[in-house]
């Protein structure tokens, strides 16, 4: 039994996190930078202690001040969100080193899963499906060339050990390979320490589909389904979902078979998750593996009825998983939306700033996890991430309808936010027929941004309740959508004028 936790991170993932400990009695332990000594999770902790300067180096990055304060403390475990020392090895080493429990995977296993290439090795020898492609970084770009070439263009030149859609560039013929051979080194050198960089068929048009496993000490294997998380800009997720409407029974079958046997294959335990890019066709393909909690784990929570954070700090108390596979069943649809403090006007570069005005959504079916309250500061040092808004509702087109309502309920003032564009997102008629990947966003972004006053709604209209008729009416008519960017701008206006 653990008495009290130190939490290694901040915003909204530690307050979940502190809430987890809350209903479990366990002491809370949060940390906090000169830059967060007002943040919501430096309140919300039973106990709260300065770790350093604003910078993550200084504070949340800083290893041996982590540990040595956790022993201080005596802190039982450390759990690291995600982000920051999530997925580090020589950092989990040196927690379970000092005597301190890493509420997480071993060492080993993220070791295993960290290098990309690797990883494909794994993969291939376990039968999982992997992206044609090389197991191994290649040299030079003539071997590049070469490669590439037998493959097929377009090709993807990634970082070996890569995430987050850094170190990546796409190739569509050979005499584009030297330079991007060389770019892709250095960004990865910069980024990742590792130079190194492999090469995969560019899959044209796929949706990025994710599996959630969680798995103990004593062998046993869980899914919690898929997520749908497709909805990107950068490489970065900003929409995910659960279930997802493409995949079917027989598919869903497949790909979960899948992921269990990705994660028994570096012998995981705790929570984790199985990336795969999936094509038109319904073939998949391993991706990567986060060997942490993933962002976006609150849509699985909602779908099966988990609490995958006390299901993480039970296992790494060395129980068991709580639940047979059969114990679950996917429950209606949920759909999370993440509120950024980023102009997508503007490149979507982020905005800082003190949130003078911050009110958020409720109602049936409405969660938010949070990391700011008003009058809390969006900094230059962090992640611009506000909050996770998450809606569950028994079927996709009440979760949609649900979406739209609670974006339009969302009250923030003293920054820019994506609220406005993740409404018109939701409401496009690509997002509500589910026909849309991970491209979306690229080609359709100047319709996204595109201010439509041609057509003015009376106060009273909502275009949630206009989705909920397109959905109905199964019609993708072009007149309703001008009426939701309309909706959509003018609500903009009112917000930001």
């Amino acid at each position: 039994m653990f008495n009290k936790i130190l939490i290694a991170n901040r915003g909204e993932i530690a307050v979940r996190i502190i809430r987890a400990c809350k209903e479990l009695s366990i002491t809370s332990a949060a940390i906090y930078s000169e830059a967060d000594t007002t943040a919501l999770h430096t309140l919300l902790a039973d106990e709260a202690y300065f770790i350093g300067a604003a910078q993550s180096s200084e504070s949340y990055l800083n290893k041996e001040k982590i540990i040595k304060l956790a022993k201080e403390i005596g802190a039982d475990a450390i759990h690291p969100g995600y982000g920051f020392f999530s997925e580090n090895a020589d950092f989990i080493n040196e927690v379970e080193q000092a005597g301190i429990t890493y509420i997480g995977p071993s060492a080993k296993s993220v070791m295993m899963m960290g290098s990309k290439t690797a990883a494909r090795q794994l993969m291939k020898q376990h039968n999982v499906p992997i992206v044609p492609g090389t197991t191994s970084p290649i040299n030079n770009s003539i071997e590049g060339v070469k490669i590439a070439k037998e493959i097929g263009y377009p090709i993807l030149l990634k970082a070996s050990a890569g995430g987050g859609g850094k170190g990546m560039r796409k190739i569509s013929e050979a005499k584009e390979f030297a330079s991007a051979f060389e770019a892709t080194k250095r960004e990865a050198l910069k980024s990742f320490a590792n130079d190194e960089v492999y090469i995969e068929k560019y899959i044209e048009n796929p949706k990025h589909i994710e599996v959630q496993i969680i798995a103990d000490k004593h062998g046993n294997y869980r899914h919690v389904f898929e997520r749908e998380c497709s909805i990107q800009r950068r490489h970065q997720k900003i929409i995910e979902e659960a279930p997802s409407s493409f995949v079917d029974e027989e598919t869903r079958l497949k790909l979960t078979v899948a992921a269990i046997n990705a994660a028994k294959a570096c012998n995981y335990y705790n929570a984790g998750t199985i990336e795969f890019l999936m094509d038109k066709n319904k073939e998949f393909y391993f991706l990567e593996m986060n060997t942490r909690l993933q962002v976006e784990h609150p849509v699985s929570e909602y779908i099966s009825g988990l609490d995958l954070v006390k299901e993480q700090i039970s296992i790494a108390m060395g129980n068991k998983i709580s639940f047979e596979q059969n114990d679950i069943k996917i429950n209606g649809h949920s759909i999370e939306c993440r509120i950024y403090a980023e102009d997508a006007e503007n490149n979507f570069m982020p905005s800082t700033g003190i949130l003078t005005e911050y009110s958020a959504p409720s109602g049936p079916g409405v969660r938010v996890d949070a990391g700011f309250k008003r009058d809390s500061e969006i900094s230059i040092y962090y992640d611009p991430l506000i909050a996770k808004l998450i809606l569950w509702a028994p079927d996709r087109s009440t979760a949609i309808s649900r979406a739209l309502r609670a974006l339009d309920e969302y009250h923030i003032s003293g920054v820019i936010t994506n609220i406005h564009f993740l409404k018109k997102v939701i409401a496009s008629p690509p997002f509500v027929s589910g026909n849309f990947d991970i491209t979306y966003i690229d080609k359709q972004l100047d319709i996204l941004l595109k201010k439509s006053t041609d057509l003015i709604l009376n106060e009273e209209e909502d275009a949630a309740a206009i989705v909920s008729a397109l959905l109905k009416n199964q019609t993708k008519s072009s007149s309703v959508y001008k009426l939701i960017n309309g909706n959509n701008n003018r609500w903009e206006e009112q917000l930001y004028e």
